[in-house]
Order: C-alpha cells, then structure tokens, then sequence
C-alpha cells in the first residue's frame, strides 16, 4: 500500500465514522420519505392520513364554516436560497383550501358539513337570480334556506422554521470525492374551533411537521497526459420534501386532534354501532404528521 494511501486512512476512517447520524438521515429520507413506487409517494391530490379517513362519525354531523380570512398564512416566510431572498412565498397563500379538504375527507366525508364561506358573494348572487326567476315564472317552489354553521374553525400558519438541523459529510482521494448534505425545516399551525352562538373557543390545538431535504454529488478532479491535461467530472442530485404537502399533514394531524378532543368533552358523540371502537391516540397523530 502506498505511503500517500497509509497517511490518508487514518483521516478517511474518522470521517466515515464521525457521519453515522448522517447517513442515518440519508436512509430515513430515501427509504421512508421517498418510496420508489409511485403510489406510495406523497401527493397533494390524494388524503394523506389514513386515520382521519377512517375517525369514527358522529351521530349527528356538525355544521362548519371556514373564511377565506380565518385560515391565512401569517409566517411571512419567504423562499430563500444560499444568497438571497426571493419575492415568492414559501407557503401557500390559500392554506383555507387544504382545511376545508382535510374537513370534508374526515370519516370519508361522514364527519363535518362543511358550508361555503369563500364564495359567499357569488352563491348570494345566484341565489338572488334563481329567486327573481322564480317570481317570474310564478314558480312557488321555495328555495331552500342556507345552512348556517354552529362552530367556526379559525386559525392560521404561525411558524416557518428553516435550517433547524443542517450537516453534511464529504471525502476525497486522488482527485475522487464525494459528498452528501442534509436539511431539515418546521412548518407549524394553529387551529381553533370556535361556538357562534357564545364566541367561546371550545378547542385549540397546535400541529407541526418537519420537512427534510437532502443532497448527494460526485466530482472528480484528476490531471492527465503527463499532468498536463484537466479533467473535471460531476454531478449530483437532490430531493426535497413538498412544502404544500407538508402543511396538508399538519393541518389534518390538527383536525384529527380536534375531533378527538371534540369527542372527550361531549360536543359530538359516537354513532351507537360504533360506540365500543377504539379511537387515534397521541402516537396515532404523530404518526400522521410524520
């Protein structure tokens, strides 16, 4: 073994032992973040949380109204690189969207009804022109009242947290090297249920999800012809966990918690068949929000 080699694995073996944590990470995000078959992938059009769609329904399903203005983005986060800060957000502007989604999928859609608020100025309308036609036409066919909701379910996304645990481990032999690199971010709401008959807020709860990027690249930096000649290789790749994705887990991590809360202090009951069955526990919701 040449002298050159003997001095230099001494170094290597340090370094290779001192990254453990970090290839550990590197399997996590690979191996369970990132499934190679397609379905298991995390996708915005698909619910995410097994265990919110299968939450026990009530007896009786609760009326709920969600404002475009109740559930905002107030982090002020915006997307950043390693220089400088961008103009566009790093959350959605619409997480109102992804409330009223994880509400209308909870017990597949047997759990809350789920009235319309965003575009109450348009359904007002076309209930005023349905209404004049009908009086027109002499048509005495009343039209149905609108649904008015017992609870409000406001909130809003209150932390963006990046770069909360950052590393990396790299090595280089002969011109050969390699290199891998991690980052983990927080992204946390808060969520409250609130009674529109008293203005009391019955339940509040807070979720948060982590969100894991990684990075692997290879180079190599070698002299050839006599020394005279460079070669320079590399390439690399790098994976990063949906944002949007990321806040949809935390908000139905949230809605499971509220449901399950909502059921300890008797604002709902469960349907009688049901009655015995067991309920999503705290490992349950971690499990959801990852």
């Amino acid at each position: 073994m040449p002298m050159e080699m003997k001095q230099l694995l001494p170094c290597l073996l340090v370094l290779l032992h001192s990254s453990c944590t970090v290839l550990n990470v590197l399997e996590d995000t690979e191996q369970i973040r990132y499934e190679t078959k397609k379905k298991d992938k995390p996708s915005i059009f698909s619910l995410q949380s097994k265990e919110l769609a299968e939450v026990q329904s009530p007896t009786s399903m609760p009326v709920v109204a969600v404002y475009p203005n109740s559930f905002t983005d107030q982090t002020g986060q915006r997307k950043s690189n390693s220089e400088f800060a961008l103009f566009s957000t790093a959350v959605t502007q619409a997480p109102s969207n992804l409330l009223i989604r994880a509400l209308k999928h909870a017990s597949n859609g047997k759990f809350f009804r789920v009235v319309e608020r965003v575009g109450l100025d348009n359904l007002t309308k076309e209930r005023q022109i349905i209404r004049s036609t009908r009086e027109e036409l002499e048509d005495k066919n009343n039209l149905m009242p609108l649904l008015f909701a017992g609870v409000l379910l406001e909130g809003a996304v209150v932390s963006y947290d990046s770069n909360l645990t950052t590393g990396g481990a790299g090595a280089r032999y002969l011109g050969i090297g390699s290199t891998v690199q991690y980052r983990e971010d927080t992204i946390t709401i808060s969520l409250r249920m609130v009674s529109v008959a008293t203005g009391e807020i019955l339940v509040e709860v807070l979720s948060s999800k982590t969100i894991l990027s990684y990075g692997q690249s290879l180079d190599v930096f070698r002299f050839i012809d006599m020394s005279s000649e460079l070669v320079e290789v590399e390439f690399g790749i790098s994976r990063n966990e949906s944002t949007t994705v990321a806040l949809m887990k935390a908000i139905e991590g949230a809605v499971l918690e509220l449901i399950i809360i909502g059921y300890d202090k008797g604002y709902w009951k469960y349907e009688e068949n049901k009655i015995n069955e067991p309920v999503c526990d705290d490992e349950c919701i971690d499990n959801i929000r990852g």
